[in-house]
């Protein structure tokens, strides 16, 4: 039974990547470094972070590198704000009386801020911040709490924090809500592996906080298909809305879920797509229905009917996306074609620009 949680903080109870991939770009800047895409820094920043600076800024001490980024970050980190489903599951471990501590790389000052921004300090015993290399203070942390191992989970967003945990002896969750792609996380062999502290709630509930140390385990999945809706939204100019989620290893979508009991296809798009993109939608169109079993790409095991639509918004959209997605773009058919897609919305835009064709070119 997990009596006692390790989190990191950055990225698994606070969404501070937008703050840290500005101050970084600042630091490069002043210091003559050329400027990195969101893209580059998702993919290449790492823990020990020393190692990102020297493929990044190897002739710039990493001292003088880190006084630049403390002195930014220290003016934009009012941007920083809870995860969704974090303080819910603080407060869960409250009530059980799970032992909570923060093991994490944030430096005191910023995490005093930060705390006091989210009113989480309360939920910790201990805190151990400013730590660079996290597998160096793991096992005096476990000795000095007593912790045993096969009680302690260590939860978090990046390879590190996994490798961390396995080098502590310790059980391991990853979060898909911070810096590490669903690839690198995977291949850091967690216990456990979820999109958020909400599905990992509900999985320590219905095992009553037991988990074993079967590797790379996930949610378990339904012993029946799951049917999902989805929509691939047109506007005015004609462009479709891509949007890039981490439970589908960081690859562009649509956006759609699943059907609630007793609610219709329709119903069900019209509310997801406000849910996740706060549209309205209109001119709704049935496509086709495909079958995604054992997708790879999907970050944990699962078998869905997903119902394809079409559909339109009028006017100026304006997106606003929820926790589930991380960047949108709205983009031709072609170019949304030349993203890095996840096979069923591939298959669906080949279908309707099939259609499309068909249309444009009539049989005589």
């Amino acid at each position: 039974m997990i009596r006692n949680i390790i989190f990191d903080w950055s990225g698994t109870l606070v969404n501070d990547l937008p703050a840290v991939f500005k101050t970084t770009n600042h630091v490069f800047r002043i210091s003559g470094l050329p400027e990195i895409t969101l893209e580059t820094f998702r993919d290449e920043f790492c823990l020990p972070f020393k190692k990102f600076y020297d493929r990044h800024a190897p002739k710039i001490p990493i001292e003088e590198l880190e006084l630049l980024f403390r002195a930014h970050f220290s003016k934009v980190q009012e941007d920083v704000v809870e995860l969704p489903h974090a303080r819910e599951f603080l407060q869960s471990c409250r009530e059980r009386g799970v032992q909570c501590c923060v093991l994490s790389t944030v430096h005191p000052d910023h995490f005093a801020i930060q705390a006091n921004q989210t009113n989480f300090a309360g939920f910790f015993q201990k805190t151990y911040l400013g730590v660079w290399d996290k597998t160096e203070r793991i096992h005096d942390i476990i000795r000095e709490n007593n912790f045993d191992p096969d009680e302690t989970i260590f939860i978090g967003d990046m390879q590190h924090d996994i490798e961390t945990a396995h080098h502590g002896g310790v059980l391991s969750c990853a979060v898909l809500t911070g810096y590490n792609s669903l690839r690198q996380l995977n291949e850091s062999g967690p216990h456990l592996l979820v999109e958020h502290l909400g599905e990992l709630r509900g999985i320590l509930e219905k095992n009553s906080w037991h988990v074993g140390r079967k590797i790379r385990q996930t949610a378990a999945p339904e012993i029946h298909p799951l049917c999902t809706v989805g929509g691939l939204i047109f506007n005015h100019a004609g462009e479709v809305l891509m949007i890039r989620t981490h439970k589908w290893s960081n690859l562009w979508g649509i956006p759609g879920g699943k059907i609630k009991f007793g609610e219709n296809s329709e119903d069900a798009l019209r509310r997801e797509l406000k849910e996740e993109t706060d549209l309205d939608v209109t001119d709704i169109q049935f496509v086709f229905v495909q079958d995604c079993i054992h997708s790879k790409e999907f970050y944990r095991d699962a078998h869905f009917i997903l119902l394809n639509y079409t559909c339109r918004v009028s006017g100026l959209p304006k997106v606003k996306l929820n926790e589930e997605a991380q960047e949108f773009r709205w983009l031709s058919l072609e170019g949304a074609e030349a993203l890095q897609l996840n096979q069923p919305t591939r298959t669906l835009l080949a279908a309707v620009r099939q259609s499309a064709r068909s249309i444009s070119s009539p049989t005589r």
